[in-house]
C-alpha cells in the first residue's frame, strides 16, 4: 500500500511539473490574443479598431503556421531523445518569443519593422507550442496512473486553459491600477515580461521532472542491439531505432493521422470561438465594456477549468467516444442559436450564461481528446503522431477562426460565420460516430502490461 501510495504521489509529482510548464507556454500564447486589443494601435498603421484587430489577428494566424513545423521537430525530438528534453527546449523557444514582443518598439518609431519583428516572435511561439502539446500530451499520458489517464491527462486542458486564465487576470489587474491610455502606450508589455521570466523558471523545473518510462523502456530497448546484431528480431529492433519519430514510420498510420485530423477539426475551431474569440466578440459585436467582458470571459473559463479533470474522469468510467459524440451533436445543434443570441446580449450575466453553455459542449472535446490521440499510437511514434496532424489541422482551421470570423464581420456577414463553425462540429462528429473506442486495446495500456513497447 505504501508502495502504491509512493508510485501515486511520483505520478502526480510529474503530472504537477508537466503541467506547470504547459501553463506558461500557453499563457504566453494566450497573452496576445488578450492584449491585442491594447496593442493592436501600437505595432500596426493608424485605422478603425476593426481593421487594427483584424491585422492583429492575421499575426495571431501566422504563428500556427509553425506549429506544424514544431509538431514535427520537436515531436520528432521527443520520440528519439526523450520527453523531458523535447518539453525543456520547447519553454526555452516560448520564453525568446514572448521577450521579443515585450521589447520590440512600435509602429511610430520603427515603421514597418514593428510588425515585421512582431511576426517573428509569433513564429517563435507557433514552433513552441506546436511542439509542446505533441510532446506534453504525450507525456501525461504516458506517466498517468492505468485506469486515470482520462483523468491526468484532462490536466493539459487544465493547465491551457489556466494559462489563459491568468493572462486574463493579469489584464484585470492591470486594468485597475493603470489608465486606458497607459495601457495602450505601454501597459500591455508588462504580460509579455512576466511570461519570459515564468518561461525561464520553467527550464529549470522540467530538467528535474521524470523521464516517462514508456519512453525509457523504449529507448533501453534500442540500445540492446546495434547494426551488428545478427539474428532477425534483434535486426528489426535496430531498424525500429533508426526509424523512431521519423516520417517515414508514421506513414505506417495512415488511419490514425486522419483521424486526429478529424477528431480536432470540429473541436479546435469552437474551442477558438468559444474562447479566444469570445472576448472580441462580446466588445466588438454585443457592445460590452473591455473590462466586463474580461471578468466575464475570466469567471466563465475558471468553471471550465474545473470542468476539465471531471469530465476526464468520467471518460475513464463510460469512455471517451460517448463525451465526443455529446460534443459533436451539442455543438452542431446549438453553436448558431448560442452565438447569434450572445450577439445581442448585453447583459453580463446573460453574455456568462450563453459563454458557459459554449464552454460545457466544448468539453466534451477538450477534457480527453489529448488521451485519445496518444492512445491511437505506439510509444515510438507518439509524439510525432499526436502533434503533427494535430498541429497542421489547428493552424488550418484554428488559427484561421478569428480572422475569418472578423473578416466577415467586416464585410457585413458575421452570422456566417456561426454557421461555419457548426459545420466544422458537423464535420468532426461524422468521425466520432464511426470511430472505436480508444481506451480499449490502447497502445499505452498494453505496453504499460507487457513493459514491451509496441512498434
Amino acid at each position: 500500500m505504501t508502495t502504491q501510495f509512493a508510485g501515486e504521489r511520483r505520478v502526480i509529482g510529474n503530472v504537477l511539473r508537466g503541467s506547470l510548464g504547459n501553463l506558461a507556454e500557453w499563457y504566453d500564447w494566450y497573452v496576445y490574443a488578450a492584449f491585442s486589443v491594447y496593442f493592436a494601435q501600437s505595432f500596426f498603421p493608424k485605422g478603425d479598431s476593426t481593421a487594427q484587430l483584424l491585422q492583429s489577428a492575421a499575426v495571431f494566424a501566422v504563428g500556427f503556421l509553425m506549429r506544424p513545423i514544431g509538431g514535427w521537430a520537436l515531436g520528432m525530438y521527443a520520440d528519439r531523445y526523450g520527453r523531458r528534453s523535447a518539453l525543456t527546449l520547447s519553454v526555452t523557444v516560448m520564453a525568446a518569443g514572448s521577450l521579443m514582443i515585450a521589447v520590440t518598439p512600435g509602429y511610430q518609431t520603427i515603421g514597418i519593422a514593428a510588425p515585421v519583428m512582431l511576426v517573428l516572435a509569433r513564429l517563435l511561439q507557433g514552433l513552441s507550442l506546436g511542439g509542446e502539446y505533441a510532446t506534453s500530451a504525450t507525456y501525461l499520458s504516458e506517466v498517468a496512473t492505468p485506469g486515470k489517464r482520462g483523468f491526468y491527462s484532462s490536466f493539459q486542458y487544465v493547465t491551457l486553459v489556466a494559462g489563459q486564465l491568468v493572462a486574463l487576470g493579469v489584464q484585470i489587474i492591470l486594468q485597475q491600477f493603470l489608465t486606458n491610455a497607459q495601457m495602450n502606450n505601454w501597459g500591455w508589455r508588462i504580460p509579455f515580461v512576466i511570461g519570459a521570466g515564468g518561461a525561464v523558471l520553467i527550464m529549470w523545473l522540467r530538467r528535474h521532472m521524470d523521464e516517462s518510462e514508456h519512453y525509457q523502456v523504449a529507448a533501453d530497448l534500442d540500445k540492446l542491439t546495434g547494426p551488428e546484431a545478427i539474428d532477425a528480431i534483434a535486426a528489426d529492433v535496430a531498424r525500429k531505432r533508426a526509424a523512431r519519430g521519423s516520417l517515414r514510420m508514421l506513414l505506417r498510420y495512415p488511419r490514425e493521422c486522419l483521424i486526429v485530423v478529424g477528431l480536432t477539426l470540429g473541436g479546435t475551431v469552437a474551442f477558438y470561438t468559444y474562447t479566444t474569440y469570445m472576448q472580441k466578440f462580446m466588445i466588438n459585436t454585443a457592445g460590452i465594456s473591455k473590462s466586463t467582458a474580461a471578468w466575464i470571459n475570466f469567471l466563465a473559463l475558471l468553471v471550465f477549468v474545473v470542468l476539465q479533470p471531471l469530465a476526464g474522469m468520467l471518460s475513464d468510467r463510460i469512455g471517451r467516444r460517448k463525451l465526443l459524440l455529446f460534443f459533436g451533436v451539442a455543438g452542431t445543434l446549438l453553436t448558431v442559436p448560442i452565438m447569434s443570441v450572445l450577439a445581442h446580449t448585453k447583459n453580463p450575466v446573460g453574455a456568462f450564461a450563453l459563454m458557459m453553455f459554449a464552454l460545457v459542449i466544448i468539453t466534451g472535446y477538450t477534457s480527453i481528446n489529448a488521451i485519445v490521440k496518444a492512445e491511437l499510437f505506439p510509444t515510438r511514434i507518439r509524439a510525432l503522431g499526436v502533434g503533427l496532424p494535430y498541429a497542421l489541422t489547428v493552424a488550418i482551421f484554428g488559427g484561421t477562426a478569428e480572422t475569418i470570423a472578423l473578416a466577415l464581420k467586416k464585410a457585413g456577414h458575421e452570422s456566417v460565420y456561426f454557421w461555419y463553425v457548426a459545420a466544422c462540429v458537423l464535420l468532426s462528429l461524422t468521425i466520432y460516430y464511426f470511430m472505436r473506442e480508444t481506451s480499449k486495446d490502447s497502445p499505452i495500456d498494453n505496453e504499460a502490461k507487457s513493459r514491451v513497447p509496441v512498434a
